[in-house]
C-alpha cells in the first residue's frame, strides 16, 4: 500500500468519528431535550416530590454522553494529525487534547460527585 493511500483512508476515518461525535451529541441533546419536557409536563403535577433528583439524572445523563463524544472527538484529531504531523498541527493537537482531556476530567468528576451523593443520601424520613 502507499503512504498516500494510507493516509487519505487515516483522513477517512477520522472524517467518520467525527461524525460518530456528532451523532452521539445529537442524540444526547435530543435525549435531554425529551426527558426535560417531560420534567415540564410532571412539574404540573401536584406529586412533584423528585424534581431535583430527575433534573440532575437529565443533567449527568448529558454529561455521560458528552463525555463520549469528546473521546471520540480527541481520537479523531490524533488520527488527523498522524498522517501529517508538522509540528503547528502537533502544537495544535497538544493544545486540543489538554482541553479536552481537562473538559472530560473535571465532566467525570462531577458526575461521579453526583453517584455518590446520590448512593450515600440519607433515606428521607416518612411522614
Amino acid at each position: 500500500m502507499s503512504s498516500e493511500i494510507i493516509k487519505e483512508l487515516t483522513l477517512q476515518v477520522s472524517t467518520i468519528t467525527e461524525g460518530v461525535a456528532a451523532l452521539i451529541i445529537a442524540i444526547a441533546v435530543l435525549e435531554g431535550v425529551f426527558r426535560t419536557f417531560l420534567l415540564i409536563l410532571q412539574s404540573f403535577s401536584p406529586s412533584d416530590a423528585s424534581s431535583h433528583e430527575a433534573k440532575e439524572d437529565v443533567r449527568l445523563r448529558l454529561g455521560r454522553w458528552l463525555a463520549l463524544a469528546l473521546e471520540f472527538l480527541l481520537a479523531a484529531d490524533i488520527l488527523r494529525t498522524a498522517v501529517a504531523p508538522s509540528w503547528s498541527e502537533i502544537g495544535q493537537l497538544a493544545a486540543i487534547a489538554t482541553i479536552r482531556t481537562a473538559l472530560n476530567f473535571f465532566l467525570q468528576m462531577e458526575i461521579d460527585r453526583a453517584e455518590v451523593r446520590k448512593t450515600t443520601a440519607p433515606d428521607k424520613p416518612a411522614g
